[in-house]
C-alpha cells in the first residue's frame, strides 16, 4: 500500500510537472483580412488581439487556466462584437469547456464559425464541435440557457474564421453541459 501511495504521489508530481499549453488555432476559410480580440473573464489574463490574414492559419497560447472569449472584427469594418468563441482552460475536473456563442449578435456570419479540438481536423466528421458551417444551426449557442457547451480533455482547440467551402452541414451530436461551465461556475 506504501508504494502505491509513493507512486501516486510520484506520477501527480509529474502531472503537475507537465503543464498543458492551451492553443486555438485561428483558420481563415475565405479572403477576408481579420482582427481577433480577445476578452478575459474576470480575474485572468489579458490575451492580446491578433490579425489575421485571409486564408491564413494563426495560433494563439492562452494562459492555464484561461476563462473568455474572443470575436472577429473584418477588416474596414466597426470593431463591434459578434459570433464569439468562449472557452475555460483547465476547468472544473481540468476539463476544456468550449462554444460558439451567437448571443451577443446572432447576424455575424463572417466572423466565428466552427470551434472543435484539433484532433479532430482531420476527421471528415467531427463528434466534439460548436458552431456551424451554415448559420443558423442547432450547435452553436443561442439563449442563455442553452445546453450547448462542449467538453473535451484536449487544449488545443481550432476555430474557423468566415465562409466555408464545405457543403457538408451532416453533424452528429456533441456531449452537451450547461452553459456555467464555459463561464468557470462549476
Amino acid at each position: 500500500m506504501r508504494f502505491i501511495t509513493k507512486l501516486a504521489a510520484i506520477v501527480a508530481a509529474a502531472a503537475a510537472a507537465v503543464s498543458a499549453t492551451n492553443t486555438v488555432t485561428f483558420v481563415s476559410q475565405d479572403s477576408t483580412n481579420r482582427k481577433i480580440i480577445f476578452t478575459p473573464s474576470a480575474g485572468n489574463a489579458e490575451v492580446d488581439s491578433i490579425e489575421i490574414s485571409g486564408f491564413d492559419t494563426q495560433n494563439v497560447t492562452i494562459p492555464e487556466g484561461w476563462i473568455g472569449n474572443w470575436y472577429s472584427v473584418s477588416e474596414g469594418a466597426e470593431n463591434v462584437p459578434g459570433m464569439l468563441g468562449e472557452v475555460t482552460f483547465q476547468g472544473w475536473g481540468g476539463i476544456t469547456y468550449f462554444d460558439v456563442s451567437a448571443i451577443v449578435n446572432p447576424n455575424d456570419h463572417d466572423g466565428v464559425h466552427e470551434m472543435y479540438p484539433a484532433a479532430e481536423k482531420s476527421l471528415s466528421v467531427k463528434t466534439l464541435i460548436s458552431g456551424c458551417l451554415l448559420f443558423p444551426c442547432n450547435t452553436a449557442y443561442y439563449l442563455p440557457d442553452d445546453v450547448q457547451t462542449v467538453t473535451t480533455l484536449e487544449t488545443e482547440l481550432i476555430c474557423t474564421l468566415g465562409k466555408s467551402n464545405s457543403t457538408d452541414t451532416k453533424r452528429d451530436a456533441p456531449a452537451l453541459v450547461p452553459r456555467k461551465y464555459v463561464l468557470g461556475k462549476f
